[in-house]
């Protein structure tokens, strides 16, 4: 392991962000809709292996499915970091990648609630997964009108965050980073009415054991908890990628019940795990979600 310096400098980060953005940048000089499937096929043939992600989905799909046949393991092998890029280069394509979101058709019995909670100035906890474009549907319910600021964790390699940060708060401000820093303005954002968006299905050290494809999977309760405690709406919803690889459906189903954190969250992985099962290929299974 490289170690950092006083100041907080890895030469590892450094490097790694230098790659990453000079990959980045090249693939932007590209049209749209060359740029999304041709940064699918790097982090599917090139960076997947590298990074030891083509392993961490292997081991996690023999965890939950010891059965599944050869070929559709090999087949998750390529469409998972194929799933990964294309998120990658559409949160860093700006007007380009709203505009796909906004055409995108927005279904789901949690749309007509999304529309009173704006009427009623309620807040509102929108919860999604790793999964398809994850920031897809935050895009186009901004697009629509709603006001929808968003939960991140920031990233360890500090040299990346900054210009993530960046690329996201063009789909749409306010943002909010997890920890103390952005908790105040965050809490202050949900009391006004605001409309939160969070991605929920990471390890989470100080979470709750609840399950997760029948594993234990340490979860954070966060999102149930806020939406208990400010009367705020509890939503899940999805961004599913469509055949083409580059449009999406956005599905905004219906609140989950009032009753306990740890109830409603369980409720969260059980309603993302549905969705999952439908759609295998587009969850992000090189998360290191079992850790238990």
């Amino acid at each position: 392991m490289v170690k950092a310096r006083k100041d907080g400098f890895r030469l590892d980060h450094w490097l790694q962000n230098l790659v990453l953005r000079g990959l980045i940048g090249a693939l932007l000089l590209l049209p749209y809709r060359w740029r999304v499937p041709l940064c699918g096929w790097i982090f599917a043939h090139l960076i997947a292996p590298i990074a030891g992600y083509t392993r961490r989905i292997r081991d996690n799909l023999t965890r939950i499915f010891p059965d599944m046949p050869g070929e559709e393991v090999r087949h998750m092998l390529r469409a998972v970091p194929d799933n990964v890029g294309r998120t990658v280069i559409e949160l860093y394509s700006g007007a380009a990648f709203v505009e796909r979101a906004k055409a995108a058709p927005i279904r789901g019995p949690g749309l007509a609630a999304l529309q009173q909670a704006r009427a009623e100035g309620r807040p509102v906890v929108l919860v999604t997964g790793h999964f398809g474009n994850y920031d897809a549907a935050r895009a186009a319910l901004i697009q629509h009108g709603f006001h929808i600021g968003g939960l991140y964790r920031p990233m360890t390699n500090r040299f990346f965050n900054r210009h993530y940060v960046a690329a996201i708060s063009r789909i749409g401000t306010p943002l909010f980073p997890r920890g103390r820093p952005g908790m105040a303005e965050m809490i202050r954002f949900l009391r006004g009415g605001g409309m939160l968006g969070i991605v929920q299905d990471q390890h989470m050290n100080h979470g709750a054991r609840l399950k997760f494809f029948g594993q234990d999977a340490m979860t954070a309760l966060s999102a149930a908890e806020l939406a208990l405690k400010y009367n705020a709406l509890l939503v899940p919803s999805y961004a599913t990628r469509q055949e083409n690889g580059l449009d999406f459906d956005i599905l905004v189903d219906a609140p989950i019940a009032c009753s306990t954190a740890e109830a409603m969250t369980q409720a969260l992985n059980d309603h993302l795990e549905a969705h999952v099962r439908l759609h295998m290929d587009q969850w992000f299974w090189i998360h290191k979600r079992w850790k238990v």
